[in-house]
This record gives structure tokens, C-alpha cells and sequence, in this order.
């Protein structure tokens, strides 16, 4: 209990004199380059709130999503040494034919295509 008790009130010690020292230390004056957008030095062209195009978005999240197949896929060699390896295979397979139906259809609806 003593031991718990000193890890704790060093821990608190610690992290209030390095938050102490952080206040102390900054250096707090902001000029014109760290006010700016942009923190590389040039001059922006154009506003930095501009938001992105949703298709962007659309092709970031069609990445993560096939990614995340071979993520659920990477086991599968495995599965044959399972007692019911038909039944993962199966499993797999119809994972594997939803995620091609959908490349498909967003193949088809123009869904990847960046120019209009």
C-alpha cells in the first residue's frame, strides 16, 4: 500500500512540476507565420477553409473499406485447419462477393471517377 501510495503522489509531483515548468518555459508570442494557415512560410492562394470534394471522401473511404477485407481475409489460409473449414470459406466468399458487388455498382455510377 505504501508503494501505491508513493508511485501516485511522485506521479502527481512529476506531472504538475513538468506542466509548471511547460507554462514557465513557453514561449508565447505569435507573430504573422504561426497566425497564418499555413505554417510552411509561402503566402496561401486562396482560403484555407475551403472544403474538400466529397469524392475525395468517397475514394478515402472505398480504401478503407477494401483494406479492411484483406484485414478479415489475411486469416484465411488458416481456416482450413479448422473443423468446419467449408463453413469460414463460405463465410469469406460471400464477404468477398458484397464487397465486389459494391466496387460494381460504384464502378458503374461514376462513384471513382475524380473528373466530371
Amino acid at each position: 500500500m505504501n508503494m501505491i501510495m508513493f508511485m501516485l503522489t511522485t506521479s502527481l509531483a512529476l506531472s504538475v512540476a513538468l506542466t509548471t515548468l511547460n507554462f514557465w518555459l513557453a514561449q508565447m508570442t505569435p507573430d504573422s507565420e504561426k497566425l497564418s494557415p499555413y505554417e510552411c512560410g509561402f503566402d496561401p492562394l486562396g482560403s484555407a477553409r475551403l472544403p474538400f470534394s466529397i469524392r475525395f471522401f468517397l475514394v478515402a473511404i472505398l480504401f478503407l473499406l477494401f483494406d479492411l477485407e484483406i484485414a478479415l481475409l489475411l486469416p484465411l489460409p488458416w481456416a482450413v485447419q479448422l473443423h468446419t473449414p467449408t463453413t469460414t470459406l463460405a463465410w469469406a466468399s460471400t464477404l468477398i462477393l458484397i464487397l465486389t458487388l459494391g466496387l460494381v455498382y460504384e464502378w458503374t455510377q461514376g462513384g471513382l471517377e475524380w473528373a466530371e
